[in-house]
């Protein structure tokens, strides 16, 4: 020691030492200052090593921040904070500066000793040094500020952090010294340190508050996710609403997101498609080589080898291929190269820990070493597995958002692909963003384990060499003989899962068939027959399940056995290999820890292997989803030549099919109405389709000048305002609103709505009569101002007066459209004379075309069509009389919500004033009345919105959730598993106490098989239980319910919520048991190694529940507000889906991909927080869990033996790991378990009251309304029908006659008053009874998808001659008899593959296959042809002429013949006679609307001759 301080004096040494001279003396001093009780470090090291070390990093790290200096700077304002850190910089470049000074006065100043020797190097170098770090620091901050959207910088708060730290040494030596030497110094030393102390704390500090949080987190708050700690606050102190979700940063907007995935996916399809090509080009010249050769080989032979060769190809090379993942994996570069660092340092962390452990060992073995060696140890092994926390908390949270951004880029581009699509299944789309595009989200977890697990068992290997020598290589063997295993498996386990989405498609579609056709369902009471079609698929699922589940479980049991085995092998080897190889505790539990990080590795790799494979199946159906031809965006031209021009088109539905249009040409004007005719099936809604682009060219051209609206066949209304339903995204112009709100006949039912045009509007138009619905999208189309307008029987849905003021206010000469290009497809002949041209289609082909007279006085087949049903069609009505007659009656208002009534008579009369009076006053006064009634009703606003917010359950899960899904499994499962999983953990324990490996090893390996089989089995029992139970309420719910629930919040519990319930809440239920477990058994283990944990052990699971408690409300409700949010996708993704040719038409698919946008955006905001809800400071604080066992094992080491230090520490090391796992499972069990609750809120919906047995009509003073706070739609009506009577209901359009409907089928329940069928009340039948003897043929004709028999006989009841007999009785049999398929024929989702007409046909054959003694036609005959129409009728007289028909018809010479006519207006029975005597007298209401239609009185008889 002496010799060694000799070299230098101890003074200059001890205060600054020279690098260069204090060599020889930190070497002696090192071996002086840490062999002691209270070690230190060397002088010299401290002010060298200590002061360059952050120096070094700041100076590496300034180049990336003065980038910023370069550009121009953002304008940003000097703030508070920002000034503060510029002056204690300053100060500290003031106190280097001084430093500085002060040495050169010393040495070279006036009062300086010349001979005296002077200060080292040190004092020169470190003081310049600071002062040039001290601009550095100065200048980063100035970058910051100019830097947009920044709040700190990361570096900085490290630099100054290792400033603190490294200082710390320095600043206890001075402290250390019994006297000052070198006062200046001393000084500026704590002055500059307490400095720097600030400088970090305001380094920690933002200095705004914007709306989210982490926008302007820091860089310490960023890493410890503090700056979500307010709301966290608010979840504890009350539920979450969205409200509280705050907004999104802009890089994580579906926007954002989408944009550049679009791009990049846009270059990777192209090059897919393009070696695709190539492929396919070789394939072929190799196929014509071989089919050279072949010419000789036996027919049947190369028949069998091309089917083998069809089937592959058609599964592999019939789409561009392996372009998806290359897409994600450009897009989301950054964020993967980023999550792959963060892992890599934290699997390299994960070893520092066994090397401690072994350190520790030796520690206790050695009774020498200074105590404060073990210490420092336990400090180490903190520090690690803090930083390990923290690494792995930002890959973990990165993984998530990676996930949350592919799934979000994926379901955009679904949403995308559909807009381009010529038609989608809503069930296979459902899928495709529900299940498909999940996995991708689920597998960014472990996507980077995939290179990671390699990693660490190489490593542990690594590592396990340097302990045991080359007999690892044994265990290594054993890990390799599982590959193959484990590579079988894999195959088997995919193919299950392609199968098993086959079967969730086929599910979801039926779901969907079933949701759109309820109505009709419960008409026909075929709600079992549907329900026995979903379950039989489902069975089916769950078969594939099962089997998977299986399969998993070998799996799991194979990699349960690994590390014991591979222990086992490797230890035996080692041991026999020499005797001089000893197994001590050292070696033993070194080995132990290292074997364990390789457990999860092992135990994990089939889990990884199994969502790989799923993951693989997804990718393949989206793949061959979005690579899938587009429509043929270029089929229609849009130059200036004709305004609607067609040359030799021949157009099919399908690319393989028959063409349904032949050869057409046409050559339309701008600014004429043309008419397209032509019976059902002969094209004419296939005309439209192919001028808007919507079929398969094989021939022919089309050009369409200018801007197109459309109003097709079937209206289709969004569920939003009816205001924004005809704005549909244009601008409001106020008086051109109004203007076509009157013309379109709309005024009145404003006034009735409860918001008037705020009212909003359920799904489908659920609130609005079938004629209110046509007008709407009539006015849509109007209020467009187009250029081009393709109107599809627009005119078909409402009644004979109404259709007539469409036809001169809107479409004809006079209209608002009259300068406008019109085709309008239509049945009514009245219109005809007044268009100025007709094209009659026959079979697809056109068959004449001209104006109304020549193609009369041609005598073709137009000319006798005419003949026959024409005659006294076109005669004008006395518009004065009808007035007159109109002007006395005062209608009274009706609010109901699903047939508002539309005063028709007020409509006519304002109509008539409006034509008397100048237009402006005449909408003044409408707009009078209107607020007057406004004001009337504003007291009531409860049915103005008819959607309500979704329900959502608040607070904890309730236990009685977890109950019913453990009473779903079965008990004596939920028992058995739990044992198995107990006893596997016993195992566990003695393996490692008594070390006997092999047997242990290889039982709990059975047991968690067992366990694990037991748990397959019990979950797949509750999935059936709950969508059996879900399936089976749907179905009997009340028709309010469906329209008042948008379908996708329905869809979402039969896609989202029973997809959680089959795979992740099994997948959370056996890891939260595992984790329990593994949790009790270790702390048993540390308590039995070191007893005194045992005090710390009580206090901190008590914190940790508490704080536990803090964490999850807000994780659980966040968790909700996600399944809550996520509806409105599916609803808009159906809403799409069935209004995707108008969307197209108007040319408003941004628009709509915009609302898609900001749908999802409303869904992130509650997924991202709930992604940082887990990465909580709860991971930090069970780092303490690992530190005590490691404190008390230094206190107590002279107590405790080595082996038990060993095997105390290596459980706390996998303690933490576990209840990592624990924290994660337990939020996981509990947010996925929500989906169990909402699955059962919706199996617990109040059914259709039911109750005993039924056919006379009496209805007794009826009352109804559809819901208990709207008005009355019925104000007691009464009156008798008798047996085998045919009635003829009619009313303007509104008046309530489809609700007559709904009432007879008890779809609404009566308010007061009854309805007797033979004397019976129906209230007291049992619903399935009643409806089952009832027949209706629906104003929308719905059909389901399968196949033509099913939809006329679900239950299979009827032979095939009697469905050919009633299928010839409504006109369909040729049809059906040119089918490939017959009657075998598919479906598509809804009917899509029929026209309308023949939909309808469909529907009269149900209806005569159901040989019912009651017949309902609602309105059945409005969407087919005047000769169709008759054939009906006549087939109704025939067939049903021993039953009681009821028939509600806009057609007033359908009900002619009938026996009696009910006349319905504001919800009461205002005529109720036979036609004649009502046509007779010209007071009544019938007259006038048969005065409208064309009709006089004494025509009835005309009428029956007619007909017969």
């Amino acid at each position: 020691m002496t010799s060694c301080q000799s070299v230098l004096p101890l003074t200059s040494c001890h205060s600054y030492s020279l690098p260069h001279s204090c060599v020889c003396v930190c070497v002696c001093q090192n071996a002086s200052y840490l062999q002691r009780p209270d070690p230190d470090l060397p002088i010299c090291v401290e002010r060298t090593v200590l002061v360059w070390l952050p120096l070094a990093f700041l100076w590496l790290c300034a180049p990336w921040g003065f980038t910023t200096l370069c550009k121009k700077p953002a304008k940003a304002q000097l703030s508070k904070l920002y000034i503060c850190k510029q002056v204690v910089a300053g100060l500290l470049l003031l106190t280097a500066i001084a430093e500085l000074a002060l040495t050169l006065a010393e040495d070279y100043g006036p009062s300086s000793d010349s001979t005296a020797q002077k200060h080292p190097a040190a004092l020169y170098t470190n003081p310049v040094l600071f002062a040039v770090s001290w601009v550095v620091v100065m200048l980063c901050q100035e970058c910051v500020r100019r830097r947009p959207r920044s709040v700190d910088s990361g570096s900085l708060f490290v630099f100054w952090l290792l400033q603190v730290l490294c200082a710390v040494f320095q600043f206890q030596t001075l402290l250390r010294d019994e006297e000052i030497d070198d006062l200046p110094r001393f000084c500026l030393f704590y002055i500059s340190y307490g400095l720097q102390l600030i400088a970090l704390v305001l380094s920690a500090i933002a200095d705004v508050s914007p709306e989210n949080p982490e926008a302007k987190a820091t860089f310490l708050s960023r890493i410890t996710f503090s700056w979500f700690n307010s709301m966290l606050i608010k979840g504890f102190k009350r539920p979450l609403v969205q409200e509280d979700m705050w907004d999104l940063n802009e890089k994580d907007s579906t926007q954002t997101i989408c944009r550049e995935f679009e791009d990049i996916m846009a270059k990777e399809l192209k090059k897919a498609h393009s070696s695709l090509q190539k492929k396919q080009n070789k394939r072929k010249t190799k196929n014509d080589h071989q089919s050279g050769l072949a010419k000789g080989v036996s027919q049947d032979v190369l028949v069998m080898k091309e089917k083998k060769k069809k089937k592959k190809k058609d599964s592999e090379s019939d789409y561009p291929n392996s372009w998806l993942v290359r897409t994600i994996a450009k897009t989301f570069k950054g964020v993967l190269l980023e999550t792959a660092l963060y892992k890599l340092i934290q699997d390299l962390l994960a070893f520092a820990s066994p090397q401690f452990l072994k350190l520790m060992i030796s520690f206790t073995q050695d009774k020498t070493s200074h105590a404060w060696t073990g210490y420092l140890y336990a400090v180490l092994l903190l520090v690690v597995a803090f930083l390990q926390s923290v690494i792995l908390q930002q890959y973990s949270h990165r993984c998530l958002i990676l996930g949350m951004k592919v799934h979000v880029a994926l379901m955009a581009a679904v949403y995308k692909k559909v807009h381009l699509l010529k038609e989608s299944t809503a069930g296979e789309i459902v899928n495709l963003i529900s299940a498909d595009a999940q996995r991708f989200n689920e597998v960014t977890n472990f996507l980077h384990l995939l290179w990671s697990y390699p990693l660490q068992i190489a490593l542990a290997i690594a590592f396990l060499w340097i302990e045991l020598g080359p007999s690892v290589l044994a265990g290594v063997l054993v890990m390799v003989l599982m590959v193959p295993i484990n590579g079988w498996l894999a195959t088997k386990s995919r193919g299950f899962q392609v199968e098993n989405m086959k079967f969730k498609d086929t599910r979801m579609k039926i779901v969907n068939d079933i949701l759109n056709g309820i109505k009709v369902l419960k008409y026909y009471a075929w709600e079992s027959s549907f329900e026995a079609q979903v379950q039989e698929i489902r069975e089916k699922e769950l078969k594939v399940m099962r089997k998977f589940a299986y399969l998993s479980s070998v799996s799991t049991f194979i990699f349960s056995c690994a590390p014991a085995i591979v222990s086992l092998v490797t230890f035996a080897v080692f041991v026999s290999v020499s005797p001089d190889n000893i197994l001590d505790a050292e070696k033993a539990f070194t080995s132990i820890s290292l074997f364990n990080i390789l457990r999860l590795p092992l135990a994990m790799l089939p889990e990884l292997i199994s969502i790989m494979v799923q993951t693989t199946v997804s990718k393949k159906r989206l793949k061959k989803f979005l690579s899938g031809d587009d429509l043929d965006t270029m089929a229609v031209t849009r130059d200036d030549s004709a305004a609607v021009s067609m040359t030799d088109g021949t157009y099919a539905w399908e690319r393989d099919t028959e063409p349904v249009l032949k050869n057409v040409s046409l050559d339309i004007k701008p600014g004429r109405l043309v008419a397209v005719v032509g019976a059902v099936g002969s094209g004419k809604t296939s005309l439209i389709s192919a001028l808007l682009g919507e079929l398969h060219s094989l021939r022919g051209r089309i050009n369409i000048k200018g801007s197109v609206a459309y109003v097709p066949q079937q209206a289709w209304i969004q569920n939003t305002t009816l205001k924004d339903n005809i704005l549909f995204g244009s601008n409001l112009d106020e008086e051109h609103y109004l203007s076509v709100v009157d013309a379109c006949a709309l005024g009145p039912d404003l006034d009735l709505l409860p918001g008037r045009d705020q009212t909003e509007i359920g799904e489908k138009g659920i609130n609005l009569s079938g004629g209110q619905k046509q007008r709407v999208s009539l006015a849509r189309a109007v209020y467009s101002s187009a250029d081009v307008y393709l109107l599809d029987d627009p005119l078909s849905a409402v009644d004979s007066h109404v259709g007539k003021h469409l036809f001169e206010r809107v479409i004809g000469p006079k209209g608002l459209l009259k300068d406008k290009t019109r085709i309008l497809v239509t049945h009514g002949i009245s219109f005809l004379p007044y268009v100025d041209e007709i094209i009659v289609l026959v079979n697809g082909v056109v068959f004449e075309v001209g104006s109304y007279d020549g193609l009369r006085a041609s005598k073709g087949a137009f000319s006798e069509f005419l003949e026959t049903y024409g005659k006294d069609k076109t005669q004008e009505s006395d518009y004065e009389q009808i007035d007159t007659l109109l002007e006395g009656l005062e209608p009274q208002a009706d609010d109901s919500p699903e047939d508002i009534v539309s005063s028709t008579l007020k409509r006519e009369n304002s109509l008539r004033h409006s034509q008397r009076h100048s237009k402006r006053n005449g909408s003044v006064r409408v707009r009078k009345n209107s607020s007057v009634r406004f004001k009337k009703d504003s007291g009531d606003k409860k049915g103005q919105r008819l959607i309500e917010k979704e329900a959502m359950e608040t607070g904890r899960v309730k236990f009685s959730v977890y109950l019913q899904y453990m009473r779903s499994m079965g008990w004596c499962f939920v028992t058995w598993s739990f044992l198995f999983y107990f006893i596997q953990n016993v195992a566990i324990i003695g393996q490692n106490l008594i070390g006997v490996f092999g047997a242990l090893g290889l039982a709990q390996g059975f047991l968690v098989f067992f366990g694990t089989i037991l748990i397959a089995d019990g979950s797949i029992s509750a999935s059936r239980t709950l969508h059996t139970n879900l399936l089976s309420n749907i179905l009997k719910a009340p028709m309010v319910f469906f329209d008042t629930t948008p379908s996708g919040r329905i869809v979402n519990r039969f896609a989202k919520d029973i997809f959680t319930v089959d795979e992740m809440i099994p997948m959370s239920f056996r890891s939260w048991i595992l984790c329990i477990l593994g949790v009790l058994g270790t702390l048993f283990v540390i308590c039995l190694a070191t007893p005194i944990f045992t005090a710390v052990v009580v206090p901190m699971a008590v914190v940790y529940y508490f704080v536990q408690r803090f964490y999850v409300p807000t994780s659980r409700q966040l968790r909700r507000l996600d399944s809550v949010s996520r509806s409105p996708i599916y609803s808009h993704f159906g809403e799409t889906i069935s209004g995707l040719s108008v969307i197209r038409a108007y040319g408003h698919q941004q628009r709509f991909l915009k609302q898609n946008e900001d749908t999802i955006d409303q869904n992130l905001k509650s997924v991202y927080p709930w992604f940082v809800s887990n990465r909580s400071a709860l991971v930090l604080y069970i780092k303490l869990f690992f530190f005590f066992p490691t404190l008390f094992a230094v206190i107590s080491r002279d107590s405790l033996n080595s082996g038990l230090v060993g095997l105390s520490i290596s459980y706390a090391l996998s303690v933490t790991q576990i209840l990592n796992w624990l924290v994660r499972m337990t939020s996981e069990l509990e947010t996925n378990i929500v989906a169990m609750e909402r699955v059962r809120e919706y199996a617990e919906i109040k059914n259709e009251m039911t109750g005993p047995l039924l056919g006379i009509f009496r209805f007794d003073n009826y009352k109804v309304r559809y819901r208990p706070e709207l008005e009355l739609i019925f104000h007691g009506i009464t009156c008798d029908i008798a047996s085998t009577e045919k009635i003829g209901i009619v009313g303007r359009t509104g008046a309530g006659k489809s609700s007559l409907t709904n009432c007879l089928f008890r779809i609404i329940e009566a308010s007061e008053g009854r309805i007797l069928i033979d004397g019976i009340d129906i209230s007291t039948l049992g619903l399935h009874d009643l409806r089952s003897r009832l027949a209706i043929i629906p104003q929308d004709p719905v059909l389901f998808s399968g196949t033509l028999r099913m939809n006329l006989d679900p239950f299979e009841k009827s032979s095939d001659e009697e469905i050919w007999t009633v299928l010839e009785l409504a006109h369909l049999k040729d049809y059906v008899r040119g089918l490939p398929t017959g009657l075998q024929h598919e479906v598509s989702e809804g009917g899509e593959n029929l026209s309308v007409g023949q939909r309808q046909l469909l529907c009269l054959a149900r209806a005569l296959l159901r040989k019912s003694r009651i017949l309902i036609l609602d309105e059945a005959t409005a969407a087919v042809d005047l000769e169709t129409d008759d054939l009906i009728q006549n087939t109704i007289r025939t067939e049903f002429s021993h039953c009681t028909v009821l028939t509600i018809a806009h057609r007033l010479n359908t009900i002619l013949d009938s026996s009696r006519v009910m006349v319905l207006d504001f919800g009461k029975i205002v005529e109720f006679d036979s036609p004649s005597v009502l046509l007779n007298n010209k007071q009544r209401h019938f007259y006038a609307m048969a005065k409208d239609a064309g009709i006089r009185g004494g025509e009835t008889s005309t009428a029956k001759n007619m007909s017969t």
